[in-house]
């Protein structure tokens, strides 16, 4: 049987992508900042070690082992990604495991609230690809399960740092755009997901009605953290609105080009919101 080295345990976790958890629950925890904080720093920075790595593992451990199916017919995988060899799926299953546990237990020791938003990450970034639920192949609910742990883990962030009061409006921002992120990193597997018969929310759409979409969610996303923030989150949207539209009439190997530009887009969307979160709370 074949051996999970630490390099392809590093690749599985894709590191490109690691700034998305990390990012959202540093989000969370900057936006509690304002409040008295009762929790022990030393406890945020573990978490946001976990959030940095494990966390990613899993959620693209489990991927990758139950979309193997697809993945073998994936353009996609070839030399930007890779498939996950089939005897590597029980080792990788059981480091996912093992590198979980401990960070479940020390939830415990957080508040109620904060403990149920880790749940929640692990349900969602679990459920996305493992059936019973498997929402990957349930058009609509996989967006919405691939948000739910983006959001859920910025929810454990705020929670953690020991605010109380109501986020209603920058969760439901935080759904449209994550929701948006995942249906437009659908688009280039349409072909893919179609052979494999793989429904998602693309394969459901199609291409075009599936960038409008994103290009929708995005807006409405501005719009709802224009009501928390103001004009310069609105403004915001303007960026992912011009990928948008560039997604839309682009050729299949422009449009991957195109998405191979989308984890620097969020990245640099990231660190905007980040300072505006910190603006609106006096640091400068």
């Amino acid at each position: 049987m074949s051996v999970l080295t630490l390099p392809r345990a590093l690749s599985l976790s894709r590191p490109r992508f690691w700034i998305y958890e990390l990012g959202t629950f540093a989000l969370g925890v900057l936006m509690a900042l304002s409040a008295t904080t009762t929790t022990p720093w030393w406890l945020v920075i573990i978490f946001a070690l976990y959030f940095l790595y494990p966390a990613n593992f899993l959620i693209y451990g489990v991927n990758d082992v139950y979309d193997y199916d697809t993945d073998i017919r994936n353009p996609k995988k070839a030399g930007y990604e890779d498939v996950l060899d089939p005897s590597l799926h029980r080792p990788v299953l059981r480091a996912i495991f093992w590198s979980t546990l401990p960070f479940l237990i020390l939830a415990i020791f957080a508040s109620k609230a904060a403990l149920l938003a880790f749940i929640a990450f692990l349900f969602f970034a679990i459920g996305y690809s493992m059936p019973p639920v498997r929402a990957k192949a349930r058009p609509l609910l996989d967006s919405f399960f691939s948000a739910g742990h983006y959001v859920a883990t910025g929810v454990f962030g705020y929670y953690l740092a020991g605010e109380v009061e109501d986020v209603l409006l920058p969760v439901v921002a935080g759904m449209f755009w994550a929701m948006a992120m995942h249906a437009y990193s659908a688009v280039p597997d349409i072909a893919a997901d179609g052979e494999a018969g793989v429904p998602t929310i693309a394969t459901f759409l199609g291409k075009e009605r599936t960038i409008i979409v994103c290009a929708f969610a995005y807006l409405g996303a501005g719009l709802i953290a224009y009501l928390y923030f103001g004009l310069l989150a609105l403004a915001l949207s303007v960026p992912y609105l011009i990928m948008m539209g560039l997604s839309l009439k682009a050729s299949d190997e422009r449009l991957l080009q195109l998405y191979k530009y989308f984890p620097k887009l969020n990245s640099v969307m990231g660190t905007l919101v980040t300072l505006l979160v910190l603006y609106e709370n006096g640091w400068f």
